[in-house]
């Protein structure tokens, strides 16, 4: 890993991308810094340091607890897209458009755009509704109104939009990744202050050294499980009955490592065993806050349901965790069933030719492959479960409650690691062939 970052820093072409991306980063991150007009920031920090809202604002980029310009981040691009990626596979307009190539991607990406937009101002309205419906969480000389929810809600549109600005230029110009750099970048930023509270709890005995070293421990073992599960696959075998250049392409992945046999060719199909990454805890967890949402906006209103769902459905409660696990598998199987779908692929396996030993082509295919599928989205659900449950858990044990152990920030940081290595490697490969080829025609003249 540190070679490819080495050898990318020495072509040129790849250290202006990755110093571009940094240079967008360090402005997001200053945007990150100047708080929403009218909000007391000291008061509604403490208030959202923990539970909900604290995982919230980790997977906003940190930016809640502060209310920054930038406090939604990127969460309502995220949830625009699974809703526009559930919609394609439903409404024949949107199905059409996928099929579009270049032109049709561009469209939809559109229409991803400006929903996010419109879902960002409803969401923005919810908690600019949350931070005036409490006064001291407005700021000094302003009056808790009409005038300063519609600030609140205009400043988070604009940031909203600016945030999918960055993320889409880092994506087309930098390294790639934009949304999920930006993202990794905000939770990155928070540990170097949580670590130095939690020492400050071990240098003044409030924690043990063996809670200590067990929570340090834990971290590490999950880190390792996040790599092992995050590149663990299922290869389903492929024949061709004939010989051909590529391999079939699905949602999980590319076939890839082929070796010949005869006038055919044998390779594999690769599915993941988490296919859809950390996307169903961020939807499962922009589900769950519009229950405290409610109970903040109807507390004078309505003090029987508030107080129901603050005492219910709070962050570690057993109802939360049980409706939190089950929106989890939920959003597995959905988001896999729209990522991976069986019946495409075994279509394509049949018009390039190509069949799996043992199953025929056709409806025993789609089935075999759906079957897989279903078996692995659980493995996943029940992983991503694990790692919602266990931070939670081990918190409470050790009573360290400083540093955000969050299984849900690990994988976004480990998957975002691996996937930008891959990238980079990626196009390391791609410069070394361009080089060889260069050199070869510079060769062939000389010889000619």
């Amino acid at each position: 890993m540190l070679r490819a970052f080495r050898d990318a820093f020495r072509i040129p072409d790849l250290q202006r991308k990755i110093v571009f991306t940094l240079l967008l980063l360090a402005v997001y991150r200053l945007g990150s810094t100047i708080p929403t007009p009218g909000v007391n920031t000291a008061a509604l920090s403490q208030a959202t340091s923990g539970g909900l809202f604290g995982l919230i604002s980790m997977i906003s980029g940190g930016n809640l607890s502060q209310f920054s310009i930038f406090a939604l981040g990127v969460l309502p691009y995220i949830t625009a897209s699974i809703v526009i990626q559930l919609m394609t596979t439903t409404i024949p307009a949107l199905e059409k458009l996928s099929k579009e190539g270049e032109e049709g991607r561009k469209k939809i990406n559109q229409f991803t755009r400006y929903s996010a937009v419109a879902l960002g101002a409803v969401q923005a309205l919810f908690f600019s509704l949350f931070v005036t419906s409490n006064a001291a969480y407005v700021a000094v000389g302003w009056t808790p109104g009409l005038f300063t929810v519609l600030v609140m809600v205009l400043t988070q549109v604009a940031g909203i939009a600016f945030t999918m600005w960055i993320g889409e230029r880092i994506t087309e110009v930098g390294i790639g990744n934009g949304i999920s750099l930006i993202i990794t970048v905000g939770i990155i930023s928070a540990y170097p202050r949580e670590i130095a509270a939690t020492a400050q709890l071990f240098r003044t005995d409030q924690v043990q050294l063996l809670s200590l070293l067990a929570f340090i421990a834990i971290i590490l073992v999950t880190i390792a499980g996040i790599v092992y599960v995050y590149q663990g696959e299922r290869r389903v075998p492929v024949t061709y009955a004939r010989a051909r250049g590529g391999a079939p392409t699905a949602a999980a992945g590319s076939a890839s490592a082929a070796k010949s046999q005869g006038a055919g060719q044998a390779t594999w199909l690769p599915i993941k065993v988490n296919q859809a990454g950390v996307i169903p805890v961020i939807f499962a967890s922009a589900m769950l806050i519009i229950p405290n949402l409610i109970a903040s906006a109807t507390a004078t209103r309505a003090p029987g349901v508030s107080a129901w769902l603050n005492s219910n459905l709070v962050f570690g409660q057993p109802l939360y965790i049980l409706l939190e696990a089950t929106l989890i598998f939920g959003f597995t199987y959905l988001y896999n069933s729209v990522q991976f779908d069986p019946k495409r692929i075994a279509e394509q396996l049949r018009e390039a030719g190509g069949f799996i030993p043992g199953v025929r082509p056709g409806t025993p295919t789609t089935e075999y492959l759906g079957n897989i599928s279903s078996r692995l989205s659980l493995w996943g659900a029940i992983f991503l479960v694990v790692l919602t449950v266990i931070p939670q858990i081990v918190q409470r044990i050790t009573g360290i409650t400083t540093f955000q152990f969050s299984g849900t920030g690990l994988l976004i940081i480990v998957g975002v690691a691996l996937e930008t290595l891959k990238q980079l490697e990626a196009q390391l490969t791609v410069r070394r062939y361009d080089g060889f080829i260069s050199k070869g025609r510079i060769r062939g003249r000389l010889n000619n």
